[in-house]
């Protein structure tokens, strides 16, 4: 990956980067493989468990999927779990993501993700840290990663976390520097839910859809709305609109539709092939476009 350098004085006029330049204790230079948007566009931060369940695997792969859609680049820290998920969602929807990695851009960690890395750099996107070529991740590096996640992004979404985890910190340095604060709600049982239920007791804003945060972060995007799909037949139509609604298991889809599985294996494969749909893994579906 071709490496480039940003020194103190371009952060402070290099458009989409100048927003850490009203923080304290930032990096006197930055180093990023890709491309950054030229200047401030809407953008999130998602962070989260690097186990989450399949409800937040589902949950923060629609909504970062619709917010790329929409416009806002996703950020994120290339970690397993939830980082993962948004990335992926980003680049699906056809948007850009950034993510903030602790370690040299000699080397992708974790190892797993440079395919990702490099899906991300030839989309658009791009790979950023504080550290220098040659520089191996250490403990420290991970927590002081965060307070660049956050003040990247116009604000935070937590998806999943337990109360006291590493995105505590991603929250901690939110908090500092102003930013809106998102959270899905979950089931009160989920240790994993416990994160962001108490960002909501706290004040932080309740994410059901992309709208929840578009309209906190971009007003001016709340309009616009991406084309839905035609189907070619009344069926097809009646699951993607479905699908648009942020419906996605497989089982809610058939019996919403009141089909049989036969009419409604039919549907799925020819959307499938006609590049409207794609699979998500667990009887899982998802609008591709």
């Amino acid at each position: 990956m071709k490496i480039g350098k940003i020194n103190r004085q371009s952060i402070a006029i290099s458009g989409f980067t100048s927003i850490l330049g009203h923080y304290e204790g930032m990096p006197t230079e930055l180093f990023i493989a890709g491309t950054l948007p030229s200047e401030r566009i809407p953008s999130i931060a998602i962070v989260g468990s690097r186990k989450p369940t399949p409800y937040g695997e589902t949950q923060t792969y629609q909504l970062a999927y619709a917010l790329a859609q929409r416009g806002v680049v996703i950020i994120s820290g290339l970690a397993y779990g939830i980082d993962a998920i948004a990335h992926q969602a980003a680049l699906d929807a056809g948007g850009i993501t950034i993510a903030v990695v602790p370690q040299g851009l000699h080397r992708i960690y974790p190892t797993a993700h440079q395919r990702l890395a490099e899906q991300i750099i030839a989309q658009g996107g791009a790979i950023i840290s504080e550290y220098p070529e040659g520089t191996e991740p250490h403990r420290y590096h991970f927590l002081a990663r965060n307070r660049l996640v956050s003040g990247l992004a116009d604000g935070l979404l937590v998806t999943e976390a337990t109360h006291k985890s590493g995105t505590s910190s991603t929250v901690a340095h939110a908090t500092s520097q102003n930013k809106d604060l998102f959270a899905l709600p979950g089931p009160v049982t989920s240790l994993l839910s416990v994160g962001p239920n108490r960002l909501l007791q706290t004040g932080a804003h309740v994410v059901i859809t992309a709208d929840d945060i578009i309209n906190v972060i971009a007003p001016q995007l709340a309009h616009k709305q991406t084309q839905l799909p035609l189907g070619d037949t009344p069926l097809e139509t009646a699951l993607i609109a479905l699908l648009q609604q942020g419906v996605s298991d497989g089982d809610a889809l058939q019996q919403a539709l009141d089909v049989t599985a036969s009419e409604f294996l039919q549907a799925l494969t020819l959307l499938e092939i006609n590049g409207v749909i794609r699979a998500g893994g667990g009887n899982t579906w998802f609008l591709v476009s």
